[in-house]
């Protein structure tokens, strides 16, 4: 069960600089797993359609920043039911957005080489499990 995973912390101790180690494991219970799932597929769902609003502004040659796809946030929030049932979280997810399309289209301009620069964001797929 993917819920069921070790989650391990390394903490430095005082005086000798060795660490120690320490194991948690995590259990949700079921409605706690729903509610996440729930809100998970809310954010996806919302950065996706970041990404696909950000590329048909580059398309169309227009601009396309956090305050358009706040704006558009709250209009898709108005109508929606099921994305208005979710927290506020997606304000902080379209701005993260906004600062990470903002910087790969600022390594674009100062000519970075592939290899250095930070891509667009892309889509995001639901995969079933945690990351740590």
């Amino acid at each position: 069960m993917p819920w069921e995973g070790d989650v391990v912390s390394e903490v430095k101790e005082a005086g000798e600089g060795g660490h120690a180690r320490y194991t948690y494991r995590l259990r949700v219970p079921a409605t706690a797993r729903t509610a996440l799932l729930a809100e998970w597929d809310r954010c996806r769902w919302i950065w996706n359609e970041c990404v696909a609003r950000s590329r048909k502004a580059h398309r169309e040659g227009e601009k396309c920043g956090p305050a358009v796809l706040d704006r558009m946030l709250t209009g898709a929030r108005a109508v929606t039911p099921w994305l208005a049932a979710g927290s506020s979280v997606p304000q902080q997810l379209v701005r993260d957005f906004g600062r990470s399309r903002a910087k790969a289209l600022k390594d674009i301009k100062d000519r970075l080489p592939v290899r250095r620069r930070r891509g667009c964001p892309g889509t995001r797929r639901s995969t079933g499990v945690i990351r740590r």
